[in-house]
């Protein structure tokens, strides 16, 4: 047991250094642009009764931006364009809290149905704009944006 308690080598630890301020930065600047975008697609077009359609179209365009993001070069180049972008802007403009709350509330209402097609049509819809905005981007691009980390 006592091996266990003790201390790792620094070297063995699997601790990430913090990210370097502008990058933090460029996420919260980022994120601020992307929940605004999606506060006012939200009051541009609200959900109202029934199928979520606004959310549903944010959260699949979000998703297929995300995944489209390798595709150019100037983001697969800039690691605060690609966290800005990425984490910043379509991370806050994303939203798996309204998401869920939206299903929950449908359930509520006795909308089983509803709330599993809304579920699961979001999921499929999100894996297949992100299939799609795949096919966009080179392999080449795609290794080259994971490798420099660009997909967290």
């Amino acid at each position: 047991m006592a091996r266990f308690l003790r201390a790792q080598p620094s070297h063995q630890r699997l601790v990430k250094p913090a990210p370097p301020p502008r990058l933090v930065a460029a996420v919260a600047v980022g994120g601020a642009l992307g929940a605004v975008a999606r506060w006012a697609l939200g009051e541009l077009v609200p959900d109202g009764t029934g199928f979520p359609w606004t959310t549903f179209a944010i959260n699949v365009s979000g998703s297929f931006l995300l995944a489209l993001l390798p595709a150019f070069f100037a983001v697969r180049r800039n690691p605060v364009l690609a966290a800005g972008l990425g984490t910043g802007v379509l991370g806050g403009y994303t939203t798996l809290s309204t998401y869920s709350e939206q299903a929950r509330a449908l359930l509520d209402a006795g909308d089983t149905g509803l709330a599993l097609v809304y579920l699961l049509g979001t999921l499929a819809a999100c894996l297949a704009a992100v299939a799609v905005a795949h096919r966009l981007s080179s392999p080449l691009a795609q290794r080259a944006f994971e490798d420099e980390e660009g997909n967290e």
